[in-house]
């Protein structure tokens, strides 16, 4: 899969190709039939099946206080693309002289002459270009002038209501992790490199590792009962804690795991980490011995939740 960075780096060789334009957070069920769509169509045409999405999402520009947990790191949504038969992604820098961009400046220069579209997927709802002047009645009118074709997306529901990136995080607040894995098609799992810490698991006895997480805000906070694969690892049963250790007046958001059962040096290592079960929300404990006993606690019902899971 190409990666093009930037709406400056479109070249000839990215051109002509079928196409849907979104965030894509958590790449979920909905997410995923509209991409079958794009890929069927792109394979019948011969052409390119393309990607086009923002960065920073355009809420995260808009209302950067306001804007909603990822679901994602753009590199695991990049992968889950990949992975699905994606040819080609854009990614467009959603900034100022972006969001200026006229709806005729958008369908013109970015899909016309910079795309070369020929089929376009997009919501019935979708808006674009500035003052969000362009809609899908507009892109059908832009279509016959141009000539490229457009449909809009077929609706996904899962127990009758329509499966969205909105309902994910809502899922996974609750803890609903097997409505979660319902609506995205997998476990949710959060992916990064591991990183050295303060080593401060070692001195209880609970050593863990640490992941740098490329997102200023988590979907999850508190203690889960979490898989582990990368670096040899395939499905390894872990506990891990999304959020600030406030017991240790921690600041930055991050995710530990310690490893059920598990020597090794895991440094400058990719793990993925899925989500399971919800033990409890983080907490602070007066001192590291009421830690220390709230974390083997916790190692107790991981390990009795595991190996439920495993034997249904």
């Amino acid at each position: 899969m190409r990666l093009i960075r930037g709406i400056h780096n479109l070249r000839a060789s990215h051109r002509g190709c079928v196409a849907t334009i979104g965030n894509f957070d958590g790449v979920h069920l909905g997410h995923q039939r509209i991409l079958d769509q794009v890929i069927d169509e792109a394979r019948a045409r011969g052409k390119l099946a393309t990607v086009m999405l923002f960065e920073p999402q355009p809420q995260e520009f808009f209302c950067p206080d306001q804007a909603p947990a990822r679901l994602n790191s753009l590199r695991d949504k990049l992968i889950a693309l990949r992975d699905y038969g994606v040819d080609q992604v854009l990614c467009a820098r959603f900034n100022e002289s972006f969001r200026s961009l006229t709806a005729e400046a958008f369908v013109r220069d970015l899909l016309v002459e910079g795309l070369g579209i020929d089929y376009l997927v997009v919501g019935d709802d979708f808006r674009f270009g500035r003052g969000r002047d362009g809609d899908f009645d507009y892109l059908q009118q832009a279509g016959e002038r141009f000539g490229f074709q457009v449909t809009d997306t077929p609706t996904c529901e899962v127990d009758g209501e329509r499966v969205s990136s909105t309902r994910v995080r809502a899922a996974l607040e609750q803890g609903n992790f097997r409505l979660a894995e319902r609506l995205l098609g997998r476990p949710y799992t959060i992916s990064g490199r591991v990183r050295h810490g303060d080593k401060l698991g070692r001195t209880l006895d609970v050593p863990t590792v640490n992941l740098a997480l490329k997102r200023p805000v988590s979907p999850l906070h508190g203690v889960f009962a979490v898989r582990v694969s990368g670096a040899g690892l395939e499905g390894h049963p872990g506990a891990a804690n999304m959020g600030t250790r406030p017991s240790v007046d921690g600041q930055e958001n991050r995710l530990e795991v310690h490893l059920l059962n598990f020597q090794g040096d895991l440094y400058d290592a990719h793990l993925s980490v899925a989500f399971h079960h919800f033990v409890r929300p983080e907490e602070k404990f007066d001192g590291l011995d009421e830690l220390k006993a709230a974390m083997w606690r916790d190692l107790e019902q991981v390990q009795a939740f595991l190996d439920q899971d495993d034997g249904l």
